[in-house]
């Protein structure tokens, strides 16, 4: 018999979606027979860790971007841009490394830049091709275009986590015309996809309101505080889960707001069912997770991830997700606003990342 292929999943570690979104990955590589070695660092490591004990995993290194308090996220991004390419290339150095320990027969890596290799297959995910600039800054958003292409075009495949026709999440972010090349739409990837057959499609639940933080530090704490401080204004029943995968904390901070720093999958969707409405970063991940389940959120994007700016305004426009700014938070307005608003449910299908997954699997036969 032949020896199982051995893959590397690698995400990055810029808040825990990268991670939460290889799980759908890391089942169907198992499913299909091959070994996974995990790759992470920090919270995201330590999340694939609790969702996968029985797997080897790898301390690997992120890029050591820090997030502004306040302040313009593109001038942030612009003045560290010498320190991520460092960090694209030690990693790209490390995976050679890594390749001849552990005898890895090919890579995924989610949105890690340095992840390739001529010597093994290696498959570049992403869902944003195009980079959002302020305002309408079409040249700057051309001129990322082409530097994120260079570096996809190392790659052997681009995974992109939506469906390729109109009823897609990502919108302009991977919808345009472009000429990369081994492009794939593998179809919606949440870790709540198998569990979606015991969904809760009724009206009475448990909890009025789940609030999922995420995202890397120091935003992720600063928007934990701003919406404690607004929720203890109401007199509502909510969970709050607090994004910290390495802390297993659980405590009352009143009457009707109970917050768990992390809670394991099927807790957390447990949590999304019993739960009227979420509030939450329109991070991608996330997104992808209230499609699969049904569920309509109130969205307030970290300030001057554009992005997050774009995905959010795009969901306001069609109804289906409220955007709230961070400066103009008022929950007791938005539980009246978010009534207006249908959600988006689309299904959780499989087939195209299975047949991805097989593909790159009998290519190492």
């Amino acid at each position: 018999m032949k020896t199982p292929p051995n893959i590397l999943v690698c995400p990055l570690d810029w808040g825990i979606g990268h991670a939460t979104r290889c799980v759908p990955i890391i089942d169907e590589l198992l499913e299909q027979g091959a070994n996974v070695v995990i790759g992470a660092d920090k919270r995201p490591l330590a999340f694939l860790k609790s969702e996968y004990p029985q797997l080897k995993t790898i301390v690997f290194p992120g890029y050591e971007f820090s997030y502004p308090k306040n302040g313009n996220m593109v001038i942030k991004m612009g003045l560290q841009v010498p320190r991520i390419l460092a960090g694209i290339r030690r990693e790209h150095i490390l995976l050679d490394k890594i390749i001849n320990e552990n005898k890895i027969d090919a890579v995924i890596s989610d949105n890690r830049f340095g992840l390739w290799s001529k010597r093994i297959p290696s498959i570049f995910m992403t869902h944003q091709l195009k980079v959002k600039m302020p305002g309408k800054n079409q040249f700057g958003e051309n001129l990322l275009f082409r530097l994120n292409k260079w570096f996809i075009e190392k790659y052997k495949e681009c995974w992109i986590p939506d469906f390729a026709g109109e009823n897609n999440l990502s919108g302009k972010l991977s919808h345009f015309q472009n000429d990369i090349g081994s492009l794939y739409f593998i179809g919606l990837l949440s870790r709540f996809s198998k569990m979606t057959k015991t969904r809760n499609k009724g009206i009475n639940f448990t909890n009025d309101i789940l609030v999922v933080l995420s995202g890397p530090e120091p935003q992720r704490t600063i928007f934990e505080k701003k919406l404690l401080n607004e929720l203890q204004k109401l007199d509502l029943k909510c969970i709050v889960v607090g994004g910290k995968t390495e802390l297993k904390e659980e405590k009352e901070i009143s009457e009707n707001i109970l917050f768990y720093s992390h809670l394991d999958s099927n807790d957390l969707f447990e949590a999304f069912q019993n739960s009227g409405f979420i509030i939450s970063r329109p991070g991608y991940s996330t997104i992808m997770d209230l499609a699969v389940l049904g569920k309509k959120a109130v969205f307030i994007p970290t300030p001057g991830q554009t992005e997050q700016e774009y995905l959010a305004q795009r969901f306001h426009e069609m109804k289906t997700h409220l955007k709230l700014e961070r400066d103009q938070i008022d929950l007791t307005e938005a539980l009246k606003e978010i009534k207006g608003f249908k959600g988006i449910e689309l299904s959780p299908d499989n087939s195209l990342l299975a047949e991805r997954t097989r593909n790159l699997i009998s290519s190492l036969k």
